[in-house]
């Protein structure tokens, strides 16, 4: 019996953690930590079927639609970018964002790798 129990809130947690569902984009605005992925994923398919390239302005994001564009601003240098969202992620714990290399650079934070920043969705 604990056994079972033990797998039940085991199974709980995960789905509790797996959650992918898009949220609605309208009034989007979060800060968090951004991270960027380049050339290891050059050519490969996104979540949304497309290709990856990393000079575009594109980013992975959990739950926003794809097709989304997003103002992604850096709070350390105030730098700023759009981004059309066409993939999923991050897949690392406690990031918000991850952003294409091209972002990335716009945005600053080649050197850190990883920058705080404030996420919001566009009207289009």
């Amino acid at each position: 019996m604990m056994r079972l129990l033990g797998a039940c809130a085991l199974l709980s947690l995960l789905a509790g953690c797996a959650s992918n569902e898009t949220v609605d984009p309208h009034g989007y605005d979060k800060t968090g930590v951004a991270s960027y992925y380049g050339a290891k994923h050059q050519g490969k398919r996104t979540a949304s079927g497309e290709r990856f390239d990393k000079n575009s302005m594109t980013a992975a994001h959990r739950q926003l639609p794809f097709g989304t564009r997003v103002k992604v601003t850096n709070l350390n240098n105030d730098k700023s970018c759009v981004v059309r969202i066409n993939d999923r992620g991050p897949h690392t714990r406690g990031r918000l964002i991850d952003l294409s290399h091209a972002a990335a650079a716009r945005l600053g934070m080649l050197q850190s790798g990883t920058a705080r920043v404030r996420v919001q969705a566009l009207d289009d």
